[in-house]
């Protein structure tokens, strides 16, 4: 492929709070079609569920393209979780049971932490395939965060079991937006030492 056909596939930069929007909207919009569905849609109160999961689907597939179409290229994050929400939602819908979207975060978490953690089991860190465009760490960087990370996804899979067995429907929806993403947000955030100490130069990167 020549320099110029390989320079139009290339991500374009974007501003992070589109960003921000295209990964949280989803969620946002299953929370208020679930808190607000009833109203807004003059559904049962015990339907709400429902709506707001095929809601979530249409919005995450339209989050994919939009991503597609602003970014110029799919994030492998984002395809996974449009492909995961369509089919537990789906299996919702067409079997008339919250289970699965409920269980979703807790199966989704999980994989990306037996992916990770395995990696490492491998002499891979697998975490630099997706934020290698965005961090330069050097080996044993990549290693520590990877196995940081992979833990964290076992700890918000092991909340989203806790939450949804022990707490109400409407508690879940509203720990698995206004919760889980902060505390995603403020775990990042604490890795900054981590990347700061392992970050290559530019020199040493190139």
């Amino acid at each position: 492929m020549s320099r110029t056909a390989a320079s139009t596939t290339e991500a374009k930069p974007i501003n992070p709070l589109v960003k921000l929007a295209l990964e949280f909207g989803p969620l946002a919009v299953f929370f208020f079609a679930n808190s607000y569905g009833d109203r807004w849609f003059g559904i049962a109160e015990d339907r709400r569920i429902f709506v707001a999961t095929g809601i979530f689907i249409a919005a995450s597939l339209i989050a994919l393209v939009l991503s597609k179409i602003v970014m110029n290229h799919l994030p492998r994050m984002a395809i996974v979780n449009a492909v995961v929400v369509t089919v537990f939602g789906g299996l919702t819908l067409a079997l008339d049971d919250a289970f699965f979207i409920k269980v979703k975060p807790t199966i989704v978490n999980t994989l990306f932490g037996c992916v990770l953690l395995g990696g490492l089991l491998f002499g891979r860190s697998l975490l630099a395939l997706v934020l290698d465009s965005v961090l330069q760490l050097d080996r044993v960087g990549w290693r520590k965060l990877t196995l940081r990370w992979g833990v964290f996804f076992f700890v918000l899979a092991a909340l989203n079991e806790l939450v949804w067995r022990t707490q109400s429907q409407d508690f879940w929806v509203a720990f698995k937006v206004w919760g889980v993403m902060p505390l995603t947000m403020i775990f990042a955030l604490a890795q900054t030492p981590l990347i700061l100490k392992h970050e290559l130069k530019r020199e040493e990167a190139e």
